[in-house]
């Protein structure tokens, strides 16, 4: 914490501003762009706990099929948001390659996510 400290000072004062700016950038982080002008308007955890459902289709060596429950997460989140995931830093207990197949084993009409470049 002490770097964080010597960016918005000492005091007191300071230390109450810091918190909501920091939640601000938090927020900021998680509105990615994603290609032709479509938009993931949900943080990036946000996105990630609406896929709880999902975590046994993802898991490393899974075979398990995605749930109904999983699919209207898939549906509900939209494109953006899920290549915000599958493109985004790794998630522990979560094999990439089987959460960009969700959409195709969901009947999701999305795009491909593109890997990031």
């Amino acid at each position: 914490m002490k770097p964080l400290l010597l960016l918005f000072g000492s005091n007191s004062n300071t230390k109450s501003k810091a918190v909501p700016f920091m939640v601000f950038v938090l927020v900021l982080t998680g509105m990615v762009e994603q290609g032709e002008g479509t938009t993931c308007h949900s943080t990036f955890l946000s996105a990630l706990v609406q896929l709880i459902p999902c975590r046994a289709a993802v898991a490393p060596f899974s075979r398990i099929p995605p749930s109904e429950t999983c699919c209207n997460a898939i549906k509900a989140l939209g494109q953006p948001c899920l290549c915000v995931l599958v493109n985004g830093p790794p998630i522990t207990g979560v094999d990439r390659n089987m959460a960009r197949q969700l959409p195709q084993k969901c009947t999701a009409n999305f795009e491909p996510c593109d890997a990031m470049k």
